[in-house]
């Protein structure tokens, strides 16, 4: 076993290595293969673009979203979830910045609220470059250099060292492209030919010219063979005994460069390195300054070749105007004798602290300092989540660290993510260890109450609450009665508030991780239940901390504590939803009756025969479809039907309720041939209530001795005990509830039922 992990290791290292090479093999290896010599901006898009695309519904529309984001070499574990809107101009960005479009001048700036993905972004970059650099299509080179046989004196040498064989060969130290050996005019021809073969519409383009320590050894190598008469000078430098190609990992410090909020130094050291005292003694300066001499740990020495990150930005705003003409001129001083050319993809990140600064001479107009700064950065702002879906999958991920992305055929499967229970493992204060058991629904609570406070009430329709706004914004659709609404029937503006204000994900998950360890039975101390926690725990506790949190303004505090009504409301309703499901059963119609009645209806308004098991057509009958009405639909009864004839109100039902919604159903599952793809009866409105909705009065229709104020505790024998056994079992069984939370949730439920029973 313990072998099995070596030799693994040792095929993830072998695959991601590839053997020295000359730069003739490289040259061929290029023209065969030209997207390997991409520039920085463009093996960035490349990257991302590798990955795939896959849809999602955020904001109530449907989006492409790139796979990268989603952090997939590493099973998710810094997947961004949401912001895919803000993702894709990005990518836009990369695109025109890549291709020189007008936008390469630009410093890509995303700034957003504490907790809305941008440290995830930053992690899910330096994840996805390294592992697509360890690929075959994601290969990136350097050169490293040998001078050993031809030197006089100490030559290529960190300090006074002197080393032998493979020792002798020293890599570039900020990732310089090999074709930058090439002479300008070279370089352009090779580019030319090499454009010619690239099936991308992006062409490649390297107009850097060799590092200063790589300069330093073509230099001396050449300087060396003149004196010996070489006439093929680039031939002898570049020979496969001085200067070789290799590729490199991508990795921080490898083609990504990266300043922390807490690094340090003068802007100098921060953005290109130092120089190393004590050594321009020990080299062959030449009476100068010697490039070998130099620490070249800066973030743009470091992140040359790819990527270059400034992270908490605003802690660094004195260094932005010193970039300013970075990603344009793609040159800095390492001295003043001694410049470097770089090619990176420059990108910021901050909290919206770093546009008070940039603002603060705004009142001065044409004479504000920072004007030019300002008009170089090209902002993505993110924002708080404004999807359920993806904020219950954030919490889960905050309170567990699942790292799994969250991937369904359809919304019904992620409803059924959203209200999942979790059982937590913790330790108490007495050193026991405890399972604790989040109720179905909790989740789903804290996330809705969280994405509830983010939204604009300014441009809420007549009749739908936040929390209908919200399930909006996730599903694209809400069910109002016998109708399905979508959100294009809505006018929401574009220019709201949404996401920018509310409860970040690390108050809930604070909040939720405080209540697990207390006992979550103080709502019915007669119970022996306890380690349950339930949706309205959460909540209480939510709107009970907003006083004591910092983050969080008196009118902030005022305004969310006055939208939990509105979450308890709905989250109730959901509970209630299962509680009638599992009383209700055994009364359930199964789907293929419900299909069968559809495709009668079908063909009864369109006048046309159906076809049966056996193949054979035959007239739709009238009395199956009597009979569905009737002990299926609430509404109707006996004094609607003339024998088998429906009356006026069962016509206009079936053509209204059930055509018009299957037509619109199709029409919104077509192909681009404009073929009908599967068509899903449960999507009618009315067909979604009769398999899964029930409602009080056929309860008690059904159930003629049934009394929910006898709930808690009902006397032996009664229908009412029998009721209640079969139902706590049905909510374990149908909806993943444990019998403790089963038992809980339904006496919540039957609490409210009884005040409006008689």
């Amino acid at each position: 076993m313990t072998r099995e992990f070596i030799h693994q290791a040792d095929r993830e290292l072998t695959a991601a290595y590839e053997e020295p090479m000359s730069l003739e093999q490289y040259i061929d290896r290029i023209l065969e293969r030209p997207q390997l010599a991409a520039h920085a901006s463009k093996y960035l898009l490349e990257a991302i673009e590798s990955a795939g695309t896959r849809t999602v519904v955020e904001e109530g529309e449907e989006k492409e979203r790139y796979r990268f984001f989603d952090d997939p070499h590493n099973d998710g574990e810094h997947a961004i979830l949401g912001n895919t809107e803000v993702l894709n101009e990005f990518v836009d960005d990369l695109r025109s910045i890549a291709a020189k479009r007008g936008k390469e001048e630009k410093i890509v700036w995303l700034e957003g609220p504490t907790a809305t993905g941008k440290s995830e972004l930053k992690r899910c970059l330096i994840n996805g470059l390294r592992e697509y650099s360890k690929t075959d299509a994601g290969r990136r080179y350097t050169v490293e250099w040998n001078i050993s046989g031809a030197r006089e004196s100490g030559g290529l040498t960190y300090g006074d060292r002197q080393v032998s064989d493979e020792e002798e060969w020293y890599a570039s130290p900020v990732q310089s492209h090999p074709l930058s050996v090439f002479p300008p005019a070279v370089r352009e021809r090779l580019l030319d030919q090499l454009n010619e073969r690239l099936e991308d519409h992006i062409p490649v383009q390297v107009d850097s010219r060799l590092d200063p320590f790589c300069r330093e050894a073509y230099d001396y190598l050449e300087e060396q063979y003149r004196r010996e008469g070489h006439e093929e000078l680039f031939s002898a430098v570049t020979s496969a005994e001085h200067l070789r190609v290799k590729n490199f990992v991508v990795d921080v410090g490898d083609g990504i460069g990266v300043l922390h909020s807490e690094d340090e130094g003068t802007p100098k050291e921060r953005l290109v390195g130092s120089w190393m005292r004590g050594m321009l003694q020990k080299l062959d300066s030449r009476g100068r300054k010697n490039p070998q001499a130099f620490s070249y740990d800066g973030v743009l020495s470091q992140g040359n070749g790819l990527l270059t990150l400034v992270e908490d930005a605003a802690q660094h705003a004195d260094l932005l105007q010193k970039l300013l003409n970075v990603p344009d001129e793609r040159h800095v001083k390492l001295d003043k004798g001694i410049g470097m050319d770089i090619d990176t993809q420059l990108i910021i990140i901050s909290n919206p602290d770093l546009e008070a600064k940039l603002n603060q001479h705004a009142d001065r107009q044409g004479q504000d300092p920072l004007k030019a700064l300002k008009r170089r950065l090209d902002k993505h702002e993110f924002r708080y989540l404004t999807n359920l879906s993806l904020e219950a999958e954030l919490l889960r991920r905050e309170l567990t660290n699942e790292t799994e992305v969250w991937v369904a055929d359809s919304y019904d499967q992620l409803e059924e993510m959203i209200r999942e229970p979790l059982v937590l493992t913790v330790r108490d204060s007495d050193h026991q260890v405890t399972d604790r058991e989040l109720a179905p629904h909790t989740i789903e609570a804290a996330a809705l109450y969280a994405v509830v406070t983010r939204l604009d009430t300014n441009d809420l329709p007549p009749g739908l609450d936040l929390g209908d706004k919200a399930r909006l914004f996730d599903a694209g659709y809400i069910h109002d009665g016998d109708d399905r609404l979508e959100k294009d029937e809505f006018d929401f503006a574009d220019d709201t508030t949404d996401g920018e204000h509310g409860i970040p994900v690390t108050y809930t998950r604070d909040i939720i991780a405080d209540l697990l360890y207390e006992t979550q039975d103080r709502h019915h101390p007669d119970l022996s239940v306890e380690d349950v926690l339930m949706p309205r725990d959460a909540l209480d506790a939510m709107a009970d901390g907003l006083i004591d949190a910092p983050v969080f303004s008196d009118t902030e505090r005022t305004e969310f504590e006055n939208r939990v009504v509105q979450v308890k409301n709905g989250i109730f309703s959901a509970q209630e939803e299962d509680v009638l499901g599992a009383i209700m059963r055994d009364k359930r119609v199964d789907v293929e009756t419900v299909e069968e009645y559809v495709e009668h209806v079908y063909a009864w308004a369109e006048n046309e025969p159906i076809v049966n098991d056996r193949g054979e057509h035959e007239e739709p009958d009238p009395l199956k479809m009597k009979i569905f009405e009737i002990q299926h639909l609430s509404r109707f009864d006996e004094k609607h039907y003339s024998g088998t004839d429906p009356s006026e109100a069962v016509r206009s039902f079936r053509t209204e309720k059930i055509i018009t919604a299957l037509n619109r159903h199709a029409w919104a599952n077509r192909d681009e041939e404009f073929r009908v793809q599967d068509v899903n009866p449960k999507e009618i409105p009315v067909i979604r209530t009769v398999l899964g909705s029930h409602d009080w009065d056929e309860v008690r229709r059904t159930f003629e001795d049934f009394d929910p104020r006898q709930w808690d505790d009902p006397p032996a024998g009664t229908e009412t005990a029998d009721v209640k056994e079969r139902t706590i079992q049905n909510m374990i069984d149908m909806f993943e509830y444990s019998e403790a939370s089963a038992e809980l949730t339904s006496r919540h439920v039957m609490g409210q039922v009884s005040y409006k029973w008689d």
